[in-house]
């Protein structure tokens, strides 16, 4: 699991990081034009990306504002947030200790989302998102206080999903954590779409993982 630079990061400096995200999601593969969508906690507002602006021209400005403190959609900046905002704002409201979300539509996940399948204990990696398995939550029309419910459900305990028919979802307690978790995720994806089709597969078993995860809480470099 990656060390992450926990340095105070001012607003803007947060709306530039984003746009930094979104194009290398990009130019990685990860998402594909403006599909995908980031998110970042800053005080009592969620930072988030604007709906169908290319990344190419976004601007820190461009990033939208919205209220954490209030139940329905009150938002600041030029343009309205991604239409996806829903899912994002549950999240950071329901879990504290993360601070951003990456969304994107990345291959391997979607595919594994259009079937359905949620990804099990393949590789002790799937402990890094808080348990045995990486669920993949009901179907839900993007954009839906319905969805925000299937992914809460989805990733009650967990700091990641898949999406049926739709991407995944993946949350950290900073932004490159988060997108750490995105690319590990598809890795993880791509892993198990493959082992399932050469036809054998081993899953690790509970104790094994809750080995792993105890592991996980002391793993890395620890701020001082």
């Amino acid at each position: 699991m990656p060390v992450t630079d926990k340095t105070s990061m001012t607003e803007n400096q947060k709306r530039e990081r984003i746009i930094e995200l979104c194009l290398q999601m990009n130019s990685s593969g990860l998402n594909q034009g403006t599909s995908g969508n980031i998110s970042a906690r800053h005080k009592a507002s969620m930072l988030i990306t604007p709906s169908g602006i290319a990344y190419e021209r976004l601007l820190p400005d461009d990033i939208a504002r919205v209220s954490l403190e209030h139940a329905d959609l009150r938002w600041e900046g030029p343009f309205k947030p991604s239409s996806e905002w829903h899912f994002h704002k549950a999240i950071l409201r329901e879990k504290p200790e993360i601070d951003a979300v990456v969304h994107t539509h990345s291959t391997f996940a979607t595919v594994l989302s259009i079937s359905r399948s949620s990804i099990p204990a393949c590789h002790y990696m799937i402990a890094a998102f808080g348990g045995n398995s990486v669920r993949c939550a009901d179907y839900q029309t993007f954009g839906s206080p319905e969805l925000s419910e299937a992914v809460l459900q989805a990733m009650q305990g967990r700091s990641a999903c898949l999406l049926a028919n739709h991407g995944m979802i993946a949350a950290g307690k900073d932004l490159n954590n988060a997108m750490w978790a995105a690319v590990e995720l598809e890795t993880l994806a791509k892993q198990f779409y493959y082992a399932r089709l050469a036809g054998t597969m081993t899953l690790l078993s509970d104790d094994e993982m809750s080995e792993v995860m105890d592991k996980f809480r002391d793993y890395g470099q620890k701020e001082r």
